[in-house]
């Protein structure tokens, strides 16, 4: 074993794939998305989920004070959408997407897409994380998710 730093702290989260989600809100009809992937499962009564974003993420308190937020799951085939949203003011021109009941942008084609309700946010570390109830659900059984592990995707 070696005493942690950053780097290593990096390279050994970087063997846990994950999936990668774009998490979005509309702030007064200005959509906003950020590629995420500590996406995680907390509750499955009532369904909650958690994610974290970066204290020095640009657009974190307009997600702070977001009441809804839209998570997509996206597809195998959405790699440049992922690309496109880690971007510090990412567009959403060329971007397929509807809005849901909460009118939240949802990416279209996504492999899930997740309507949800912001519970708390509990800051800790260099990060602040979200844990949200899910209201309502699309899921795409005929898609494979894009999975991302040792900073590639596969």
């Amino acid at each position: 074993m070696k005493k942690i730093n950053s780097n290593l702290y990096k390279q050994a989260m970087g063997k846990f794939a994950t999936g990668l989600t774009i998490i979005s809100i509309n702030k007064k009809n200005r959509f906003i998305g950020k590629t995420v992937n500590s996406l995680a499962s907390l509750s499955l009564n009532p369904p909650l989920i958690l994610f974290s974003l970066d204290k020095k993420s640009s657009s974190l308190n307009d997600f702070k004070y977001s009441i809804f937020i839209g998570v997509n799951i996206l597809a195998k085939n959405q790699k440049i959408l992922s690309k496109r949203f880690s971007n510090k003011k990412p567009s959403w021109g060329y971007t397929s997407f509807f809005l849901n009941n909460n009118n939240i942008p949802m990416i279209k084609d996504s492999v899930v897409n997740l309507n949800c309700r912001k519970i708390k946010t509990i800051t800790q570390g260099d990060h602040i994380i979200f844990i949200c109830q899910i209201i309502e659900v699309k899921i795409d059984n005929n898609k494979n998710p894009l999975i991302y592990i040792n900073s590639k995707y596969i």
